[in-house]
């Protein structure tokens, strides 16, 4: 399957599972928006997820990383299925640390010195994975990629130039609506 039958494949699949949304919807950045990207619902269906694991593991395969993160919420389910079609460990990123328990505001196999690639649900402004890039560097890891399923090409992109890291858009919102 080459890289466009495949991104016509997710398109579809996106689609068909009704991960996207027409209407009027106030985004986590607080933008407004006549349209949604539910990758949640993506997530959850198993079709899609499987598409999703494997449109993120074929651009994976050659890359030199030691893990594959997601930020809590949107992110472990594709961060998950990602780690698991790949075999790469999984490193969860909480958005704060928690005062309980472990503590920590990492789960999994976290280690300094390790290059981990972050996978993205949905970026607009791409606010929340930069704090999650913030947190691991401040660790000592590293991370110079993120995949996202949808980049809604509001900025993002270039946010995360500005810090060194490459955004991967499995899909753009342009290819969507």
């Amino acid at each position: 399957m080459s890289e466009g039958n495949g991104k016509l494949v997710l398109i579809d699949a996106l689609k068909a599972c009704g991960a996207v949304k027409f209407g009027d919807f106030t985004l986590a950045s607080g933008k407004k928006s006549n349209y949604y990207i539910d990758i949640k619902k993506a997530s959850t269906d198993p079709a899609t997820l499987k598409v999703i694991a494997k449109q993120a593991s074929r651009i994976i395969k050659g890359i030199n990383i030691d893990a594959v993160g997601g930020v809590v919420l949107g992110g472990v389910p594709l961060a998950t299925a990602v780690s698991l079609e790949t075999g790469f460990p999984l490193v969860l990123i909480r958005k704060s640390t928690k005062d309980y328990g472990t503590g920590g505001r990492f789960v999994g196999d976290f280690r300094k010195d390790s290059k981990i690639l972050l996978i993205e649900d949905v970026t607009t402004s791409g606010g929340s994975v930069m704090d999650a890039v913030e947190a691991i560097r401040e660790e000592g890891a590293t991370v110079d990629r993120v995949i996202t399923v949808v980049d809604r090409e509001a900025g993002a992109e270039k946010g995360l130039s500005e810090i060194g890291v490459k955004l991967v858009p499995l899909v753009r919102a342009s290819d969507l609506i």
